[in-house]
């Protein structure tokens, strides 16, 4: 899975940005077509201090509400959990992420 956000940045500067509040997300969105209905999560995404995390998976969330409704029955179950998660700021994933790229950061 690729991280988005972190394009040209050292991991200096990933530690210095996650001891200031940056994080790491993901997002979930759902697509689905007549009877199936599909749930994904995003890229991993690299949110900076400052930066607002539901604004960044606005991608994800209308492509949900455009399209992940649409299947009977999972289609509006999936969704609504899709949106929920979007809509505030998407699954914190640092503490794994951290851990799985050894980086010493402090994280919370």
């Amino acid at each position: 899975m690729k991280i988005q956000g972190t394009e040209g940045l050292t991991t200096q500067e990933i530690n210095d940005e996650l001891a200031n509040g940056a994080k790491f997300v993901v997002y979930r969105y759902c697509i689905s077509v007549i009877i199936l209905t599909f749930r994904r999560n995003s890229d991993i995404y690299f949110i900076r201090s400052g930066q607002n995390s539901v604004v960044k998976g606005l991608g994800w969330t209308f492509l949900t509400l455009f399209l992940g409704w649409w299947g009977i029955p999972w289609g509006p179950i999936y969704s609504v959990g899709c949106l929920s998660n979007n809509l505030t700021g998407g699954k914190d994933v640092t503490k794994e992420i951290v851990g799985a790229m050894d980086i010493d950061a402090l994280v919370n």
